[in-house]
């Protein structure tokens, strides 16, 4: 499976693009073959404020997310979760700003990242491209 590693912030900006953005993603491309992945950061700015539930009932809500939506984590920093050590690790870009884009590919590698100023349409055809992969490696396989 591909996914987009995404840190989200409810009172952010980008909130509304991305969430619109990362919506019709999934919608488009997943769940068989693709998942975003949202992890929800307080870390930039205070403007993920409140608890997991909360943001998960405003992020369905609100965008209609049917993405998996994790608990609040820190990103970057010391207190990273090693998911996000390998992410930052991986691409050597660390995220500064809420809604950065990490692609990984079904071998579990980082692709590439786009950091909060690149739209979720510009990454679309990175992630089209690897989920075509997958669709044709099964297809010849069958």
């Amino acid at each position: 499976q591909v996914s987009l590693v995404v840190n989200v912030a409810s009172e952010c900006g980008y909130t509304d693009s991305h969430y619109k953005a990362l919506q019709q993603l999934q919608r488009d491309l997943g769940p068989y073959h693709f998942n975003v992945l949202a992890f929800p950061c307080n870390q930039f700015g205070q403007q993920e404020p409140d608890s997991n539930r909360e943001i998960e009932s405003f992020a369905r809500k609100t965008y209609g997310a049917s993405f998996p939506m994790f608990s609040k984590i820190t990103v970057s920093g010391a207190g990273a979760i090693p998911a996000y050590k390998y992410l930052i690790d991986s691409t050597g870009e660390e995220p500064t700003w809420n809604f950065w884009k990490y692609l990984v590919g079904p071998n579990g590698k980082v692709v590439k990242a786009w950091d909060s100023t690149v739209s979720v349409e510009e990454i679309r055809p990175h992630v089209t491209e690897l989920v075509r992969k997958i669709i044709l490696k099964k297809k010849d396989e069958l």
